[in-house]
């Protein structure tokens, strides 16, 4: 039995790069310089001239050789190790995460704002009173 390697498709790589980092077709043909039907064409091709890759990779921010080897499952990889290595982990098993809600902070504040404007007016009235 066989298990022939299956050829890398660029295309489909450099669609799926693109949608990670949320840039659209239109997005990606203008920074190249191209319609968006030639970027459709592109991301179906299964390979890709050396001269617009390197002019893909520049507009995604990565490099050639991140295009050609990308696969789903180094990215998942990617983002395993950085949670659970990197700063998402100090290694004590204490994470950095927000203890309080914010939206409580909030509501304390606007509470605090309007005991202040309760107290100013009652202030106003004993001083209107006492005249």
């Amino acid at each position: 039995m066989s298990t022939a390697v299956k050829p890398k498709h660029i295309g489909r790589n450099i669609s799926r790069i693109r949608e990670l980092k949320g840039m659209k077709q239109e997005a990606l043909a203008m920074a190249i310089g191209v319609t968006q039907q030639t970027v459709s064409n592109i991301e179906a091709s299964e390979n890709v001239d050396d001269e617009k890759l390197n002019q893909i990779a520049k507009a995604l921010e990565v490099s050639v050789e991140a295009i050609k080897n990308f696969s789903e499952e180094n990215v998942i990889n990617y983002f395993n190790n950085i949670y659970d290595h990197g700063v998402f982990n100090t290694g004590n098993n204490s994470h950095n995460y927000c203890t309080f809600n914010p939206l409580d902070k909030v509501v304390e504040l606007y509470e605090r704002l309007v005991q202040a404007e309760k107290d100013k007016v009652e202030y106003l009235e004993k001083l209107l009173n006492g005249k």
